[in-house]
């Protein structure tokens, strides 16, 4: 059994990396931050962990992460890269915010549709897409990220019906956690009022509910209320208690 994972040099992705490997899976890991992955490699056992470095704002490097990992019989695909561009939208740097949106939108479908193809084929596999509970809501101060996770979340719920439909052994899902501490707040440039949960408990409730078969997981408590209440909210009404929490965040 072989998982690849993107985003696996910290946080989520890492921690995942280490919850599969408990479970007997072989791991290719994949990042940007080569030297992160190698000691990960080295923790785990470099037998049973091949690395892939890539820059997933690059397509041509998605597709090629595919090709390569594809040499390895992937049965699980997590996909989790992804980073946070925080500020008013008028202010922050577009080619920072397109790069997030080539990580955060691009890269999951392309990797989510390759991959299922080849599921499909097999009528087997897993395909877990790491969004966001931002996934549920508009969010002012970091409009691009909440649009992006939306994406993920929506797109993931449409796969998945078309697989019931289809009676496909496949599965799809979404982890979509509240804040939870990691480099992502840094790389963001944010700090949360909310103890965050950490990545290790993240991670286990994730690999746990993916092989559960849960569609759309939500590890805490207060983030399943939250998400639960939003929809009942006028949108413009959620827009402005999104908006008074995010510019808590940071300096605006």
């Amino acid at each position: 059994m072989t998982a690849l994972i993107t985003g696996a040099s910290s946080g989520i992705g890492r921690d995942i990396a280490r919850e599969l490997a408990k479970r007997g899976y072989r791991l290719i890991v994949s990042g940007r931050n080569r030297q992160a992955l190698e000691e990960l490699k080295n923790e785990i056992g470099v037998k049973r962990v091949k690395i892939i470095t890539a820059d997933l704002s690059d397509k041509n490097e998605c597709y090629r992460l595919y090709k390569e990992a594809s040499e390895y019989d992937v049965d699980v695909l997590i996909n989790n890269a992804g980073f946070g561009v925080y500020g008013k939208f008028a202010d922050t740097d577009l080619e920072k915010e397109v790069e997030m949106i080539n990580v955060n939108i691009t890269a999951v479908h392309i990797l989510a549709k390759l991959f299922l193809r080849d599921f499909r084929r097999k009528n087997r596999g897993y395909i877990l897409n790491v969004a966001s509970a931002a996934g549920f809501m508009p969010g002012p101060y970091m409009a691009a990220y909440y649009a992006g996770k939306n994406y993920v979340v929506r797109l993931t719920e449409a796969i998945n019906e078309e697989l019931r439909r289809e009676k496909s052994g496949v599965y799809i899902g979404a982890l979509c956690p509240g804040p939870v501490d990691t480099n992502f707040n840094k790389t963001a440039g944010v700090s949360f009022g909310l103890n965050g949960l950490t990545s290790g408990y993240t991670a286990e409730y994730a690999v746990e509910q993916m092989f559960r078969r849960k569609v759309l997981i939500v590890p805490s408590a207060a983030m399943k209320i939250s998400t639960a209440a939003g929809p009942l909210l006028p949108p413009l009404v959620l827009a402005r208690i999104t908006g008074a929490v995010q510019s808590r965040k940071g300096d605006l």
